[in-house]
């Protein structure tokens, strides 16, 4: 074999990668689309089992820019609830230590007393 030959092997293997990955997108955005009832999604997926090529091509066109909406919004609920939970985790300290670092802030001058017992009552209430 020649050295052509390998570059057109790879391209074929390329295009082959590049179709199945299509077709998996396809699908799980399928299956994944509230808007379409069981019949729509039966009959997409039949029609990418028997008409593979057409039925994708189809399906970009038509439904491409619901594909990247519906995209867009599960990574803004993901990155939401990432942050939510980070703001739980980061935020969840206990009153004793509240009141500890508001003493050492109290010791070193950095707080009156009156904001001392602000902040110690805070901590206390809530």
């Amino acid at each position: 074999m020649s050295f052509w030959d390998y570059l057109v092997w790879f391209l074929w293997v390329y295009i082959a990668i590049s179709c199945i990955w299509i077709f998996i997108t396809v699908i799980i955005d399928v299956f994944r689309d509230p808007g379409l009832n069981g019949w729509a999604k039966a009959l997409w997926v039949l029609f990418l089992v028997f008409l593979p090529f057409l039925a994708a091509f189809i399906y970009l066109i038509a439904r491409g820019r619901n594909m990247a909406e519906r995209r867009a919004a599960e990574f803004q609920q993901v990155q939401a609830a990432a942050n939510e939970h980070i703001r739980s985790v980061a935020g969840s300290s206990s009153a004793a230590a509240e009141i500890e670092k508001g003493k050492q802030l109290l010791d070193s001058g950095a707080l009156t007393q009156a904001e001392y017992d602000a902040l110690k009552a805070k901590a206390l209430a809530g």
